[in-house]
């Protein structure tokens, strides 16, 4: 009997989403670990009014690896658009409601996990509440807060991010934990970089668990920088930085898009002074996949919904095809 293989993602919001909406329809062992730091939008307004862990990106990996109806799919992540429950969406009101009511996170995924008939685990990377993400910037200033890291007023300079660090400290959940230790492979990313990926590393113990992990570490390179996180990032910036917290001689795997979105989509992120991240990965002690990876689809953006994403995603199927050629070849 062929051993199925156990395949975790490490990421959060729309990065993961589109991972695992492709890594489902194959025979996997999935379990998608999630980031536990956001402070904007739906998820910050929930966690600052009712004490919980912050359920969004919880949400979108819940629906992503729904084998469910696309009515109940659609519903978990319905967005409200008026009255007092304007810019929230059902499923994070859903999840915050099991969370208050049991008293636990695990048994709120758990119990939506039925109700979606998910493929495979949702699991955060940790049940602190009190933790934020924080970064120092080069011109010495210092950012607290996931959602203020992540939203910059167009144009508007900011320095280099030179640090990022979790405050307090945040520990590591034990289900995440052994999932790690277990994986054949771990699939890091796709998302943005100091605000989806970054903060799961910074967790305690995270890197030296995976650095043990005898799991193939493969990183899926963003499409486009960031503006006010990786401006001017180069792909070499992107693994500098993710290897200044997870360590060194770890990644065994970068795939990177080779297509160029198209000029009008271009120009939507030029608006930002964002640009598509450029390769520059030579002599690298991993192994570079250069293909297609982009989604030809223009994301419509959510008009109830207060944060600004981009318009352009990786392909599910391309990114789940490359994935598979490297654990069957």
């Amino acid at each position: 009997m062929t051993k199925i293989p156990k395949v975790v993602t490490i990421g959060g919001g729309t990065g993961s989403y589109v991972t695992l909406m492709g890594l489902k329809k194959y025979d996997f062992k999935l379990t998608a670990i999630v980031t536990m730091t956001d402070t904007g939008g739906s998820s910050g307004k929930l966690r600052d009014e009712l004490g919980v862990l912050p359920p969004g990106d919880v949400r979108q990996c819940l629906v992503a690896l729904s084998e469910s109806s696309k009515l109940l799919r659609d519903m978990f992540n319905y967005r409200f658009e008026e009255g007092a429950l304007k810019g929230h969406s059902f499923g994070n009101i859903f999840l915050s409601t099991l969370e208050k009511n049991t008293g636990s996170m695990k048994k709120s995924i758990s119990e939506i996990g039925k109700i979606l008939r998910i493929k495979g685990s949702v699991v955060p990377i940790t049940f602190t509440k009190n933790t934020n993400l924080c970064v120092d910037l080069s011109d010495g200033k210092t950012i607290v807060g996931e959602t203020h890291i992540d939203v910059v007023e167009k144009m508007q300079h900011r320095a280099r991010i030179v640090r990022a660090y979790l405050k307090p400290e945040a520990q590591l959940n034990n289900d995440a934990k052994l999932a790690i230790e277990k994986a054949d492979f771990i699939v890091i990313g796709p998302g943005d970089l100091y605000t989806s990926i970054i903060p799961n590393i910074l967790v305690k113990d995270v890197p030296n668990v995976i650095k043990s992990s005898k799991a193939k570490k493969i990183f899926v390179m963003n499409l486009m920088t960031k503006f006010g996180q990786t401006t001017n990032y180069s792909a070499r910036d992107h693994i500098d930085a993710l290897e200044k917290t997870l360590g060194k001689g770890i990644l065994n795997y970068v795939l990177i898009n080779s297509k160029l979105p198209r000029r009008t989509t271009l120009a939507w992120y030029e608006e930002y002074g964002e640009e598509p991240v450029a390769d520059d990965l030579t002599k690298t002690d991993f192994k570079v996949i250069r293909k297609s990876l982009i989604r030809d689809v223009i994301i419509k953006a959510d008009e109830n919904d207060a944060l600004r994403r981009g318009i352009i995603r990786h392909d599910p199927e391309k990114l789940a095809k490359e994935i598979i050629r490297i654990i069957y070849g």
